[in-house]
């Protein structure tokens, strides 16, 4: 009986994929060039100098060598870029630009940028900023590596998407949930592709993301008037986020929840020095959980699912064990409202994202007086939510980038 149940739970929880892991060759094991650990960003320039970004023209996996000392350039700044495809369509590029964890810490970012073909609009493309799904926490996880143009959502504009702090550069482990770094990451992403693109780039941004990519699109949101005021962020689509990290559903959602709450606290040890992994999991679970910093979500799953429907899957709580709660606390979004319009999107067919979550979460925006549409799809699961909604995204964000006003649901 239990090893059925196991295998229905792989099944489902595997289509928390967003996008699939990087076919890229696993980078080399050696690390940062000079032996210093990837996570902190404990190598700053001591001088400041013009930073001209470097045009990157050697293999794949040295592009993802963050430079030791990382130069002292203002967050959203380029490091280095390389161009991995161009045609009638545009040119798609990877960069790495300049963020800041959530310790404060400045780190290399990667990510990819597509720029479309033909004379931009009047004021320049519009910025549409893309945060992903889970893939993994491992460098080689990361997106950019695929060297695929950034997800179209319809609109003409520049599409950028972020790999995430942690994710890409060779030695580094991605503190997955972290709402200061996925936010810093997908707004200096922003910012990076409108330096790239100079004068043919306007202010103009939407922001858009699907399950941990929704989490990090509403942190985005949530940070970007500090973080970034000289961006004009129209409006932003959360697609079945990751999100009310304070409860579990039931059923396969507490499955599920043991995982990803597995990942954000390994994840969190990269910027927390309060949060130890395995004063939570059990050592069974911790002896799993190596997977975590060498392969992608996949192979994750895979090893994981085993002992999250075990009842001794915690050695103690992170639901009621401090500084866990406290830590989700912190990282969960939904507590704060912007001048800028939210579109929620759920399916009542996600066994990874549940309705009531979503449902909960769009009482949490109405609570601090967000301005949001909600709409959930009859019969979606986490897999079909983008495709099926996307008409609706692409027409949102085309009202957001031609001034129009949003539709505010809330009571």
């Amino acid at each position: 009986m239990r090893c059925r149940r196991t295998v229905w739970v792989v099944a489902a929880v595997l289509s928390l994929v967003a996008v699939g892991c990087s076919e890229d060759p696993a980078e080399r094991s050696a690390g940062r060039p000079d032996g210093a650990s990837g996570n902190p960003a404990d190598s700053v320039a001591t001088t400041t100098t013009t930073f001209e970004a470097e045009a990157f023209t050697g293999p794949t996996d040295d592009f993802y060598v963050v430079p030791n000392p990382l130069p002292e350039v203002a967050p959203g700044d380029l490091i280095r870029t390389q161009e991995v495809a161009a045609d009638a369509s545009g040119r798609t590029l990877r960069i790495m630009y300049r963020s800041d964890d959530a310790a404060g810490r400045p780190r290399g970012v990667t990510g990819t940028v597509t720029v479309p073909a033909g004379e931009p609009p009047a004021g320049g493309w519009p910025i549409v900023t893309v945060a992903p799904g889970t893939v993994g926490l491992a460098s080689r996880c990361a997106l950019s590596r695929n060297g695929g143009p950034v997800l179209d959502v319809g609109v003409p504009a520049i599409r950028v998407m972020t790999d995430y702090i942690g994710m890409g550069p060779v030695g580094e482990t991605m503190p997955y949930l972290s709402r200061t770094s996925e936010g810093n990451s997908v707004l200096d992403a922003a910012r990076a592709a409108r330096s790239l693109a100079g004068d043919d780039a306007s202010a103009t941004v939407a922001i858009f993301g699907h399950s941990q990519g929704g989490h990090g699109a509403q942190s985005a949101h949530e940070l970007a008037e500090d973080r970034a005021p000289e961006l004009d962020v129209v409006g932003t689509v959360s697609v079945a986020p990751a999100a009310m990290f304070d409860r579990t559903y039931g059923g396969i959602d507490d499955f599920v929840s043991r995982i990803v709450t597995t990942m954000s606290l390994y994840g969190a040890a990269t910027e927390r020095g309060d949060i130890v992994p395995t004063d939570y999991v059990n050592p069974e679970v911790a002896e799993a959980s190596a997977v975590l910093g060498t392969d992608c979500l996949d192979t994750v799953i895979t090893t994981l699912v085993p002992f999250a429907v075990r009842p001794d899957y915690w050695k103690a709580d992170p639901f009621v064990t401090e500084p866990a709660v406290s830590l989700m606390r912190e990282n969960d979004v939904g507590n704060v409202a912007t001048d800028a319009p939210l579109l929620l999107i759920g399916g009542t067919a996600d066994e990874r994202v549940v309705e009531q979550r979503v449902f909960d979460l769009r009482d949490r925006l109405c609570s601090v007086e967000q301005v949001t549409q909600f709409v959930m799809l009859d019969g979606a699961d986490h897999s079909a939510e983008v495709p099926r909604a996307m008409p609706q995204i692409s027409a949102w964000i085309a009202d957001r980038f031609a001034g129009r006003p949003a539709k505010n649901e809330c009571p």
